[in-house]
């Protein structure tokens, strides 16, 4: 099994679509740009959103079990993926990429 990195790279903020169609709440995202976390044997790391957790999990464990090259090319590195939650409010863009051999 191989350790992944999952680094959020982007988070976007839209504050137009908020206003039109979400109901006021308290509490948001916490994730920020920059923030990374280390998947152990395809498991969930410790603080990681869940509805994040959920967009990526697949290709978590794809990468975790030594496979990659995700739709024949998609990415330059093939043991890689940028995967974006499912926030369509908030979305966070994550790098996850397998860091050993």
């Amino acid at each position: 099994m191989h350790n992944v990195k999952i680094t959020a790279i982007r988070k976007a903020d839209y504050k137009d679509l908020q206003d039109i169609y979400e109901n006021p709440i308290e509490h948001t995202c916490d994730i920020g740009e920059g923030d990374s976390w280390v998947s152990i044997e395809g498991r969930k790391p410790e603080g990681m959103c869940e509805s994040a957790w959920m967009s990526m999990q697949w290709f978590v464990e794809e990468l975790a079990n030594g496979r990659g090259n995700f739709y024949d090319g998609w990415m330059k590195n093939p043991y890689s993926a940028m995967i974006s939650c499912n926030d369509g409010f908030r979305p966070v863009s994550f790098l996850i990429e397998r860091i050993d051999s």
